[in-house]
């Protein structure tokens, strides 16, 4: 079947990603390790793995969704991993926050192997990934890259190529997920200021986001902070507490000093040591600054 493709990893974001693929017209070879998840895709339009070898078996297209490096590297190298079925000139989609250095590393073994490894980070909250929004940015190989594209194009609403080396994008991800941080706590901070000076800090995340402030990450996790929601969990706060330590560890590798990822790593840190790590990483902030501040 042309356009059947594999689609490894249903969480938060997994999940609304594989229903825009099947709504546009893809039928899936799904691998989750809780198998039950894959159930609520459309049973027409999905074949359910054992494995992810199984998965990527007879495919020129495999999309990964995984939240942790290592979990990564085991689901394309492990004993029923991905490269062992992987056909050759089929290209794997790694759409994760993940180091720079796993992408260049994984690959390498791609290459070796005759298959192809493209970066393709997204930006995106799960309702964006339903509402087919996401901005998905991607790096490696321009060939594997022309083959994804269409695939990448059903899951965003725009793609942008940052180039052939293939850890690019995941570099690109690692900061712009560090200026989300770092607003996070602008904003946390900001509109505990305003309430403890008298002020409602829904009134004032309204008005900032509407004048000097109007951007949807400041809409949209300002009007989250200020009114204080915190459910439902769209990201948890322990692969906050990931990204946080994964621009710490390219800012020492860069060598360029960044005390606002620091405080922001100590912040999620702190959450997650309290128990809060399944939470979203906005009751991080905004919980954290308010209870600093003694609200």
């Amino acid at each position: 079947m042309e356009n059947k493709i594999g689609f490894i990893g249903l969480g938060n974001m997994g999940m609304p990603m594989a229903q825009n693929l099947i709504k546009a017209g893809y039928h899936l070879q799904v691998y989750n390790r809780t198998a039950g998840k894959a159930n609520a895709l459309d049973p027409a339009f999905t074949t359910i793995c054992k494995t992810p070898a199984e998965a990527a078996a007879n495919v020129k297209l495999v999309v990964t969704m995984l939240s942790q490096d290592d979990i990564l590297k085991e689901t394309v190298l492990g004993e029923d991993g991905v490269l062992k079925t992987l056909q050759p000139g089929a290209v794997h989609i790694s759409m994760s926050t993940i180091a720079p250095e796993t992408s260049e590393e994984l690959s390498m073994l791609h290459e070796a192997t005759g298959s192809h490894y493209i970066a393709s980070p997204v930006f995106g909250r799960p309702e964006a990934a339903a509402a087919k929004k996401l901005f998905v940015c991607t790096s490696g190989n321009a060939e594997a890259k022309k083959l994804a594209h269409p695939v990448l194009e059903a899951l965003g609403q725009s793609v942008h190529d940052f180039g052939g080396a293939v850890g690019a994008a995941n570099v690109l991800k690692i900061t712009g997920n560090f200026m989300i941080i770092a607003s996070l706590e602008l904003m946390a901070e900001a509109f505990t200021l305003a309430e403890k000076s008298g002020l409602d800090r829904a009134r004032v995340a309204e008005f900032f986001g509407a004048t000097i402030f109007n951007a949807p990450i400041y809409q949209n996790y300002g009007k989250l902070i200020a009114n204080k929601t915190y459910t439902p969990v769209g990201f948890k706060a322990k692969l906050g507490l990931k990204d946080a330590r994964l621009a710490l560890n390219l800012s020492e590798l860069a060598q360029v000093p960044m005390p606002l990822a620091k405080l922001a790593h100590k912040r999620l840190f702190d959450a997650v040591e309290k128990g809060d790590g399944d939470k979203d990483w906005v009751e991080a902030f905004g919980k954290g600054v308010s209870e600093d501040a003694g609200l």
